[in-house]
């Protein structure tokens, strides 16, 4: 038995080498970027008015000048225009580039116009002021996104602005969801009083898409033989295996027979924590990186937040952030294991608090509605005070 520490270190040795795809800008949310996006001229391109308005030489308004004659107008989208005179103004969009021979905006609701004269209504204006000056952003050539980005609506907006119409990201690799157990049946299916529907199939699926993986869901009835046939199958196809159930010491848990059997060396067994404990990792000498999850649904749920999301992240590059929160009542586990604690987080104060909401164990799959996340408490101790702080592994977003 490895402990939860060791065990990702495992994981983590054995990261997958992701592929490149080539795909439209438009497609590119929630993939992960797999090349550096280089700003293709400054950012902005010009001297940007940042405010509805008129455009003047400081050096008039030092003058002691507070009525300027409007030369002209300088709308956005139009080539740049020229103010011949340095004691007129123009009026300016936003948007609009900054006209040429002014270095000043004050804003429409600062001046009162009339007749074609502009008059200043406040008493302090600083030179440059409402400009957005040209390259502030970002000089032409330097790197604006690096790969392992999670690419988001604010990124495709960027990859727009430089003309992106095609990104390299990262491409996931093939995965497959297996599921075991002859209890098992389809969730159109009526059960009988011995059977229950699948979920963690599905709860994986779904954990999957949130991070842009799909994977494909199979089934596997408790026979020995069958198991390994089938499972031949789904490794000359798939990258990465996902399984449900059958890694225990039962009579019909023949997950890891099965696995190494058929290839896969089995890098540890069971993990000094709860829920999960009987969690079975390997990978093969063709690449292959096997993931065998205790039965349990709050054990393969946690299990996949808590070291295949990571593991996930970690291949293409991305950082995933640790999160922390503070134990809001005090709590009592004295099973010798690094304990995952089902909470609910809430902000007060600007810390996340965390309240303790065991549930029924790991079968009691209806509590994960109630929470949303785990605390990671460790297999030192018994007791955890209120006040505390432990790392928090999240799934879901907190309002």
């Amino acid at each position: 038995m490895v402990s939860v520490a060791e065990a990702s270190s495992i994981i983590f040795a054995n990261l997958f080498r992701p592929s490149i795809k080539t795909i439209p800008f438009q497609e590119a949310v929630n993939k992960v970027l797999a090349e550096n996006i280089m700003a293709d001229r400054d950012f902005p391109p010009f001297d940007r008015v940042s405010m509805d308005g008129i455009a003047i030489q400081h050096s008039s308004w030092v003058k002691g000048r507070r009525d300027f004659i409007v030369e002209g107008l300088q709308p956005a989208g139009v080539s740049r225009k020229s103010m011949v005179n340095e004691e007129h103004c123009f009026e300016v969009m936003t948007g609009a580039v900054l006209p040429e021979n002014t270095d000043t905006v004050i804003r429409y609701e600062d001046i009162d116009i009339k007749n074609g004269i502009a008059s200043i209504t406040i008493d302090k204006i600083v030179k440059g002021q409402n400009i957005h000056g040209q390259g502030k952003d970002a000089p032409s050539r330097s790197v604006l996104l690096e790969p392992g980005v999670l690419l988001s609506p604010a990124e495709v907006a960027l990859l727009a602005a430089v003309g992106k119409h095609t990104v390299q990201v990262f491409d996931f690799p093939p995965a497959a969801i297996v599921a075991s157990g002859d209890e098992l049946v389809e969730v159109e299916a009526m059960p009988q009083p011995h059977q229950i529907r699948r979920s963690n199939t599905y709860a994986i699926q779904a954990a999957m898409k949130v991070l842009g993986w799909e994977g494909t869901a199979f089934h596997l009835v408790d026979d020995k033989d069958k198991m390994v046939t089938a499972m031949k199958r789904i490794a000359e196809t798939y990258k990465v295996i996902i399984l449900s159930g059958g890694v225990s010491k039962g009579k019909f848990d023949f997950v890891p027979a099965v696995l190494e059997e058929i290839g896969i060396t089995k890098l540890f067994h069971t993990v000094n924590q709860r829920p999960g404990k009987p969690f079975w990792f390997g990978v093969s000498k063709e690449g292959i990186t096997v993931f065998a999850l205790p039965g349990n649904p709050v054990s393969t749920y946690m299990c996949f937040y808590r070291y295949i999301k990571p593991w996930l992240l970690k291949s293409v590059g991305m950082k995933d952030e640790l999160l922390f929160a503070v134990l809001a009542k005090d709590f009592i586990f004295s099973g010798g294991l690094t304990y995952f604690l089902q909470v609910t987080v809430r902000v007060e104060n600007g810390k996340l608090m965390a309240y303790p909401d065991p549930g029924g164990g790991s079968g009691d799959f209806a509590n994960l509605k109630n929470v949303t996340g785990f605390l990671e408490l460790p297999p030192d101790r018994e007791s955890f005070k209120a006040g505390e702080t432990f790392s928090y592994i999240s799934f879901r977003i907190v309002a």
